[in-house]
């Protein structure tokens, strides 16, 4: 980057500062999994999501016939999570972008559960102005009320 900045500045001596990125979060992934207070059928847990989530549809797998208690979350295109997800024993995974044929690989498994990519994001943006107002109290937060969820169902 500085051989970059170099050449593109040769003729006077540029100022800059260098600072480590570090990340104090190491273990932080981009995933969640969590216990329900209670177990659930599963197709009153895929109510409830679909309810809690504002979703008109949900997509899933077929059911595995066993409660729900262990929920796997990952918001957005989270796929590639699914083997951590059965391994950590969830009963449901719950993300969205999932391909026709990535269904297959639940096997029965897991209850996987595509709930759209804006659906699953959607709160993000209130989580974000909560630390903001936390960190930054001299700062006037202000969200938008536009609805940018590309995708539309009938």
């Amino acid at each position: 980057m500085l051989k970059a900045l170099f050449e593109s500045h040769p003729y006077e001596e540029v100022a800059y500062d260098i600072y480590a990125l570090t990340n104090s979060h190491q273990q932080t992934g981009s995933g969640m999994i969590a216990l329900l207070k209670d177990e659930m059928d599963e197709m009153v847990f895929l109510e409830m999501i679909k309810s809690k989530l504002n979703c008109s549809v949900l997509k899933h797998t077929n059911l595995c016939h066993k409660k729900i208690r262990k929920v796997a979350v990952c918001g957005g295109s989270g796929f590639f999570l699914l083997p951590q997800a059965i391994a950590a024993g969830a009963d449901a995974f719950i993300t969205s972008d999932i391909k026709y044929h990535q269904f297959f690989d639940a096997d029965n498994r897991i209850l996987l559960i595509d709930a759209g990519h804006y659906e699953t994001e959607q709160f993000t943006m209130m989580l974000i102005k909560d630390l903001l107002i936390k960190n930054f109290t001299t700062f006037a937060i202000r969200l938008t009320k536009v609805d940018t969820n590309p995708v539309k169902y009938i």
